[in-house]
Order: C-alpha cells, then structure tokens, then sequence
C-alpha cells in the first residue's frame, strides 16, 4: 500500500506522518519506537485502513527533520506528551485511539496517564506501565541486565560514537532483525540525518524514572501486548502492569517474538488491535 504523507504543523515544528484510511474514520494514533521511525506500523496502517479507520503514524520529535530540536531538556517527556496531543488536535481528534511500541509505548503510557478524556483505547506494545517496569529495574536483576544498554545510550558523544560509528554499522545491526535490508535503509534515512541518531538518544538522556515518571490513573480501555523472546523487557515488569491499569485490561503473550513486534509479528498484532480498538 502506498501511504498518503502528511505534514502537520505544531507551534514551531513540523512533524512528517505516515497516513491511510478514510478521513472520516475513527482516528488512530501510532507512535514509534528507537531506532524506527513511522515505516515500522506499515502493515498496521494497512489492516487499520482497511477496516475503515483513519491510521496516522507520525515520525516523532527528533526524527522529523523539521522537528529537531538541539537540547536534551527538548526532549523531556512533557514535550513528548503534548505533541501526541498537538497532532490530534490538528487532525481533529479529540479522541482517539493511541497505539506505541518501545518508546512511542512509553509516550502513550505518558498520555494515557494525564490526559485520560482524550483516549477511546490505549494499546501498548512491549513497555510495561513505568511504575512497573521501575518496580522491576529496582528488585529485578533480569531486568537489570536487560536495561544496561540505557546507561551507554544516555552517554553523550560515547552513544553516538558506538552506533554511529562505520557507517552506522551498530545501529544497522539493531534493526537487522526488525525487516528486509529495504526496511534497514528506510530506517537509516531517518536515523542518518545530520543531528537525528543525538535527538533520538535525548530522549533517553532526558527521561524520567520507569521512562516517563510517575503518572496518573489508567482509566481507558488498555490492551498491553509483550512478547516472550523480548531482549530489552523482561516477564516482572510485563505481568505487574496489571496491578496499575484501574480500566478494562487485556494482557495479551505472544510466544517467540523478538522486540520487534509490529513487524514479527505484524497478522496477531493486527487482529489484537482490530479487536481492541473495534470493542470499546
């Protein structure tokens, strides 16, 4: 499917974005994850317009390159919340529904957590809710070892240096696994811009305790969908997620699926989505 894109103005910056359906179609929100960009919910916005929604995957702060800002306070998590809502606004969502895998997980946790009239459905991929996954980062050692890449990437000019360096060789390596070599180069156009890899990793040098800090109540109807052969997040903090979702909640285990859901996995993540966001 070829996709429409989008430019969506919010205050100084413009953000790119990756669209399908029809216009007058419930909104859904996806938001990516490191090092990906919006091409990684390419067969979700397929399955999402097909069934008649209006699916809008945007690239995020950092990777738009008209989004770029230089700092990493630029990329707190409050900046990460408010252009998620931004860009509903511009699209005319006042509710919607939100979708994120990895860090765009993180940010929909963020959302979900403090602007709860605006979700019809939560639907989170791989990141348990922070105050889990800081649960399992303080009393889990498995969670330990799988979160230790976070300190390197937090190491300004050290990060850049060790995935940026050979021609990126290290961060084409990460996402080796993610799609084709066509799939790696789409990504690298995002990721190789001058200033993009060091935006995208100031999203790590500037976040807070289990991601994005201590939030609000979950209300909504919330899907969290985690896979077993995960590298980065581990069972502890996917199984406690329940404990700090007060809304419906579904808790759904995809065996022998790397990280890279959206793409591994993309038929069972479709029909999850399609039955959570088509039963609220």
């Amino acid at each position: 499917m070829e996709f429409e894109r989008l430019e969506i103005p919010v205050g100084e910056f413009v953000f790119d974005a990756r669209a399908a359906g029809p216009a007058d179609g419930e909104l859904v929100l996806l938001l990516h994850g490191f090092p990906q960009s919006s091409w990684e919910w390419r067969s979700q916005l397929s399955a999402l317009a097909d069934a008649g929604y209006r699916a809008i995957a945007p690239d995020q702060r950092g990777y738009s390159s008209r989004a770029r800002p230089e700092g990493v306070s630029n990329y707190e998590v409050e900046h990460l919340v408010a252009d998620v809502l931004a860009i509903a606004d511009w699209l005319g969502g006042h509710q919607f529904h939100l979708v994120g895998h990895d860090w765009g997980a993180a940010v929909a946790w963020g959302v979900g957590g403090t602007h709860q009239e605006r979700l019809r459905t939560l639907n989170i991929v791989s990141v348990p809710h922070p105050k889990a996954f800081a649960k399992a980062l303080t009393d889990s050692k498995d969670q330990q070892d799988r979160s230790s890449y976070i300190q390197l990437f937090r190491e300004e000019g050290k990060a850049e240096e060790v995935l940026g360096g050979n021609d990126f060789a290290a961060l084409r390596g990460m996402l080796s696994t993610a799609g084709s070599a066509e799939d790696v180069e789409e990504y690298m156009r995002v990721l190789g811009q001058p200033g993009a890899l060091t935006a995208a990793l100031n999203w790590y040098r500037a976040m807070q305790p289990g991601l994005v800090g201590d939030i609000g109540p979950i209300t909504m109807p919330t899907m969290f969908v985690w896979s077993t052969d995960d590298i980065a997040l581990g069972r502890e903090g996917a199984e406690a997620t329940a404990q700090y979702v007060d809304g419906p909640y579904r808790f759904e285990i995809l065996e022998g699926v790397s990280h890279w859901i959206p793409e591994q996995a993309a038929d069972d993540l479709n029909r999850l989505l399609l039955e959570h966001i088509g039963g609220a």
